[in-house]
């Protein structure tokens, strides 16, 4: 069966991918939804206009990993796309950030994006569509986002690499590199209030962002930066040195 699987759909840019699937792939005969939040994952599932199944996972835990892995092994699913939603970033100097948030930051948004491509990747054929959602803190460290931005750095590195080793399989791989969405992602983070630098950048709809998304995927383009300003920004962090634009993008 011609599935699409989406992580961090409970939520944010998550729901909206999933509520955009239908229309863009109209050949895709059920969705997986997974998150940690069951509850939400059910009532988006009856919004949908595509059969839903909720797969509530924590993906920074190796027994749910292993869940995933199961399940797709077991349904032996025709994954027609994959969407790597799931990720988190909280704001604060490294040495004064719980240990645990950083750990949650590079498991989320390093390891679980890995290992569930790496799942997923056998079950895949010749025009499947890969979508990695980065963000622009991949340009560039930020500065009291330290980690986040790594982490961020390594989905659009790994998903460039994997684009190049995924093109003689015809699967196409587009890293989403958005700015700031008004979404929870910002209040979980603590940002919301508390960084001047958010206050002063625009915002992204997340409805734009998983449309603009879906387009790029579907026409094979290795990144997708939403806006103007945030295009000229990834300009900007390509040709001026590193250690200025560091300085320019602390949050």
């Amino acid at each position: 069966m011609k599935t699409a699987i989406i992580t961090g759909a409970s939520s944010g840019l998550g729901r909206e991918f999933a509520l955009q699937l239908k229309a863009n792939f109209p050949q895709v005969e059920q969705v997986w939804l997974i998150a940690r939040r069951k509850p939400l994952l059910d009532e988006l599932a009856l919004k949908l206009d595509v059969p839903a199944v909720s797969v509530p996972l924590d993906l920074t835990s190796d027994a749910d990993l292993g869940a995933l892995a199961r399940k797709l092994s077991e349904e032996n699913p025709d994954v027609t796309v994959l969407v790597n939603c799931a990720g988190c970033g909280y704001l604060g100097n490294v040495a004064e950030t719980d240990p645990q948030l950083l750990s949650r930051m590079t498991d989320l948004n390093i390891r679980a994006m890995t290992l569930v491509s790496r799942a997923v990747l056998p079950y895949m054929r010749e025009g499947a569509r890969i979508v990695n959602v980065s963000s622009i803190a991949s340009f560039c460290p930020n500065a009291r986002m330290t980690v986040y931005s790594s982490t961020k750095a390594y989905v659009s590195s790994f998903s460039l690499g994997l684009r190049e080793e995924l093109r003689a399989r015809k699967i196409a791989v587009t890293a989403v590199c958005s700015g700031p969405m008004d979404t929870e992602f910002l209040e979980i983070g603590g940002i919301a209030g508390n960084s001047q630098m958010f206050k002063t950048l625009p915002y992204c709809d997340p409805k734009k962002v998983a449309a603009g998304s879906y387009n790029a995927v579907k026409a094979d383009r290795a990144f997708y930066t939403p806006r103007a300003f945030f295009k000229l920004y990834r300009f900007l962090a390509k040709i001026l040195p590193s250690t200025l634009v560091v300085k320019l993008a602390k949050t």
